[in-house]
């Protein structure tokens, strides 16, 4: 398949838009870093790309849309609001050294979109191409769900720019995911004088966290796991209210009806204590079968090239659900996501960049 090209890809270019990105800290919810972050991704897109990158405001802060105009055929998705809160920049500062770019978001997911970007930038022709660059990844995309859904079906092909899986695997399937938060409603009393008089939460709340966990299924690739769990007020009280999180992942839509059932259903073990239930499985699972002619497209052009099943969401599987063919992770090879040591591999964006270009043209022209 040919990559018609308007230049050869220069990674020096690409580490100049990863540091100018970087370098605008993004933490999500902050809506004035946020705005910032927005203006800093267009301003790249409009230089390398040209045209007119539209701020879409949201509540959660702006998403940026570009489009190279006619008919839309192919959705690059990306966000750019990163974990890390304001200051981590002075702590952690973007540093290119031994092959490894490092410093807040380089590997989830600048550095995708730096080679999203530059990949596009590569074709004689863009038409047909859109570029979604959304706000509120992080936070579970609330505010930008709507939008990423409708531009992935006017498109009809989404490439997804998280990053890459170990040794820069594609992410062919994704867990469905979600949070679930019960509330433990009891009755205070005092510890030592009438405890009995109390309706003690956190005891409550024991029972549900041992129910809770045992609604797992791993044969069926199913994870419910507490995560984190508060009760009391101080040590001679009755605990009169509890709360837990719990982590959800399935790889089915019958196992997303099973476990939300489950939870709507618990009931609680001591008389008087009353129980409540927020939360869904907010992603639904990306199957392969959403990737497969795209995997295999991409695996004509790189050959060698990995896939694989993650237990991590992304906007990715808002749009394999809707049947809309998806491939993800097309990000930076590297890795630490969420973490100090995060990184990126300087020697793969180049490859990564021109993969970009191969798989719009072949989307284009099946």
């Amino acid at each position: 398949m040919t990559i018609h090209k308007t230049g050869p890809v220069s990674v020096d270019a690409m580490i100049e838009d990863l540091r100018t990105l970087v370098e605008v800290e993004s933490p999500s919810r902050d809506i004035e870093a946020l705005t910032a972050s927005a203006k800093a991704v267009a301003g790249v897109i409009e230089n390398r790309l040209g045209g007119q990158a539209v701020l879409v405001e949201s509540d959660a802060g702006p998403h940026v849309h570009w489009s190279a105009g006619g008919d839309p055929e192919v959705l690059i998705l990306g966000h750019h609001d990163t974990v890390f809160p304001l200051g981590t920049l002075e702590r952690r500062p973007f540093t290119v050294r031994d092959g490894h770019a490092t410093g807040p978001g380089v590997f989830d997911m600048l550095g995708g979109l730096v080679q999203a970007v530059h990949g596009v930038a590569l074709l004689e022709d863009r038409s047909g191409v859109e570029i979604l660059v959304t706000s509120d990844e992080e936070v579970g995309s609330r505010a930008s769900r709507a939008l990423i859904e409708e531009r992935a079906l006017a498109c009809g092909a989404v490439l997804v720019f998280e990053g890459a899986a170990e040794g820069g695997a594609v992410k062919t399937g994704r867990k469905g995911c979600g949070t679930f938060e019960v509330t433990v409603t009891g009755r205070a009393a005092h510890a030592g004088l009438e405890p009995e008089a109390g309706v003690n939460a956190l005891v409550e709340a024991a029972h549900q966290v041992l129910h809770i966990a045992a609604l797992g299924r791993p044969d069926l690739g199913t994870t419910v796991v507490p995560t984190v769990a508060s009760a009391g007020t101080t040590d001679n009280v009755v605990p009169a209210g509890a709360t837990i999180l719990v982590d959800v992942r399935v790889t089915s839509s019958d196992e997303k009806d099973r476990v939300e059932a489950a939870f709507a259903s618990l009931a609680p073990h001591l008389d008087g204590a009353r129980i409540s239930v927020e939360g869904a499985v907010t992603r639904p699972p990306m199957p392969e079968s959403a990737s497969a002619e795209l995997f295999e497209t991409a695996r004509r052009l790189l050959p060698g090239l990995e896939g694989t099943v993650v237990g991590g969401g992304s906007d990715g599987n808002f749009t394999a659900a809707l049947g809309v063919p998806t491939l993800d992770g097309l990000g930076a090879v590297g890795g630490g996501a969420h973490a100090d040591h995060e990184y990126l591999v300087v020697d793969a964006m180049a490859g990564r960049a021109a993969l970009v270009a191969g798989l719009v043209n072949a989307i284009r022209n099946p």
